[in-house]
């Protein structure tokens, strides 16, 4: 893996932030097909930024060395609600929203809508009765619970209305 610093010039500010890559080539390639978006703006003419290599001196560890810890257990989230909750620190963030826009929009297009069967789907999908497949819609919080307890995975994303609405 290839850790570049980047730069959006997508506008007059040029956003810096940072991508983790497979190789040199596997950044060209989707740079080149607009795949690599600002997370500040969401603009797609993104170039790689001068960057210093770290080097460690002869002997030494390297400074920012990587060292391996047992990754903790993470609780998964519950399925998606029916309404996302109001954000509680004030209206989100026009990249937030971009942001979020795009994941719905990859949902909708990639998953199927099972509405409010998403409990009873997502558990015959676990006992395979049903077609494995990426599936969304709406469940309670003591539907996903019990989804959980059971040792199927289950994800809660905000909901935001799609782009063109």
């Amino acid at each position: 893996m290839i850790h570049y610093h980047l730069r959006c010039t997508s506008t007059a500010e040029e956003h810096a932030f940072d991508g983790w890559y497979r190789d040199s080539a596997a950044f060209e390639s989707l740079a080149k097909a607009g795949l690599v978006d600002c997370p500040v703006c969401g603009g797609t003419k993104v170039q790689r930024a001068l960057m210093a290599p770290a080097i460690p001196k002869k002997g030494r560890p390297a400074r920012n060395a990587v060292v391996p810890a047992p990754a903790p257990e993470a609780p998964v989230p519950a399925p998606m609600p029916q309404a996302a909750p109001a954000a509680a620190a004030g209206p989100l963030p026009d990249q937030v929203r971009a942001m979020l826009q795009k994941l719905r929009a990859e949902v909708e297009r990639n998953c199927d809508y099972v509405g409010a069967d998403f409990a009873e789907e997502a558990r015959r999908m676990h006992n395979g009765e049903s077609e494995r497949r990426g599936i969304f819609g709406e469940a309670s919080e003591a539907e996903a619970e019990a989804l959980r307890e059971d040792g199927i995975e289950v994800a809660r994303i905000p909901w935001v209305p799609p782009a063109d609405a």
